[in-house]
């Protein structure tokens, strides 16, 4: 068996080979059988792949689309964008809290303190129209910034207001804590020592804008107080303005001053008749009625009755104005004129108390980093801007891409 499964020589290759018969028709077999009938056909060979139109299509838009703006964008950032140079500048809102006498022995002082609210309003005026208009009258910002030979980051041609404010959002940043409360400025020029002096301008504006809420601060703490010391001060003239034009009126000064004076004489006059009525009963025990010293201290008796019904009668009226009301007007007018001295003297305090309360607060900026010169330029950051062009470029290629593909799927 193993001497027919050996290959022979080759010297029998050389003979002619003897026609190969047709394969016999396959025979069934039973289902035991080593080989399975069910097999599939072997498959055909594949052929590598040939480009098509689409292909050179697809690779065309990714040079247009991709590779020319990336170019492009290369292009001006390297050959024809101009350098920037960055001044940074970092402070923050200061409120400066000098206790007053009691909390100085009470040991309950604080130095210094942050105000968060006045901090959020500089934040904003720092990027606003107005602080804008201010840095510009005093250094020209459109001088500064036009550039002809670089109009994508220089100033345009439109030079008005609200493009010279939209230009400056972008040259110049903000970067603010509201955790700590400090501000830090970034400000962005063709030439350092255009950047140092807008950054050193700002702090400037800023300082301004901080005081002049200071000073509004002050006038709100005594405004209320003042008014009402001014209305209190109106109020007590117009009291001694009464009473003066009183005494004016009925030629008294004080009407209590003379009832006293009245009851003094009263008093007299009674002490007078008692003297009077005891002289005449000692007369009447030592001698007859009809003594001419009984009659003589009969008289006086009458005489001083006399007097005191004449001064009594004087409370009742005096001249043709009734007293009583005189005394009653005067009355009135006094306990008027008392309130509104009170009334003063309490308003005068509390002025006084709101106007030291308000000059022991004040604002001001202070400045933790000085405007910085630059001595090389930072920006346009050339690598980040290409890095975020090429992936802006490319995912918005690869988009479109995807979506023609997929509706050519869908045909």
């Amino acid at each position: 068996m193993e001497e027919a499964a050996r290959p022979k020589p080759e010297a029998q290759d050389n003979a002619p080979k003897k026609p190969r018969k047709p394969p016999k028709p396959a025979v069934s077999r039973p289902a035991g059988s080593a080989r399975n009938q069910d097999a599939p056909p072997p498959r055909p060979a594949i052929g590598a792949a040939q480009p098509k139109k689409r292909h050179y299509i697809l690779l065309l838009s990714f040079l247009l689309w991709v590779m020319m703006p990336l170019g492009v964008s290369g292009w001006y950032l390297y050959v024809v964008a101009d350098e920037q140079y960055a001044s940074h500048i970092g402070f923050s809102v200061r409120k400066e809290e000098v206790g007053s006498a009691v909390e100085l022995l009470g040991g309950i002082t604080e130095l210094s303190g942050s105000s968060s609210s006045d901090t959020d309003i500089l934040y904003e005026f720092i990027q606003s129209q107005q602080m804008v208009r201010a840095v510009d009258a005093q250094l020209d910002l459109r001088a500064i910034y036009t550039n002809p030979e670089d109009p994508v980051f220089g100033l345009g041609e439109d030079a008005r207001i609200e493009a010279l404010s939209r230009y400056w959002g972008r040259m110049v940043k903000v970067f603010y804590d509201s955790a700590s409360g400090l501000i830090e400025i970034r400000v962005l020029a063709f030439e350092p020592q255009a950047a140092q002096d807008i950054a050193r301008a700002v702090f400037d504006e800023s300082s301004d804008m901080i005081n002049e809420l200071s000073a509004i601060a002050r006038a709100d703490a005594t405004r209320y107080a003042k008014e009402e010391l001014e209305r209190e001060q109106a109020r007590l003239r117009s009291a001694r303005q009464a009473l003066t034009t009183f005494r004016s009126r009925t030629r008294i000064v004080d009407p209590t001053a003379d009832i006293q004076g009245q009851m003094g004489l009263l008093n007299s006059l009674q002490a007078k008749l008692a003297d009077a009525i005891i002289e005449r009963e000692l007369l009447l025990e030592s001698s007859s009625p009809n003594d001419p010293r009984v009659t003589q201290a009969q008289k006086k008796i009458e005489v001083i009755e006399s007097q005191i019904n004449e001064e009594r009668g004087q409370f009742g009226n005096e001249g043709d104005a009734d007293f009583s009301r005189i005394l009653a007007e005067y009355e009135a007018l006094q306990v008027d004129r008392e309130f509104a001295e009170k009334s003063y003297l309490a308003a005068q305090a509390t002025y006084e108390t709101a106007l030291a309360e308000a000059q022991r607060k004040s604002r001001y900026l202070a400045m933790h980093i000085e405007p910085t010169l630059a001595e090389t330029a930072e920006y346009p950051q050339r690598l980040i801007l290409m890095a975020l062009i090429a992936a802006f470029l490319f995912i918005s290629w690869a988009i479109m891409a995807m979506v023609y593909y997929s509706l050519r799927d869908r045909r």
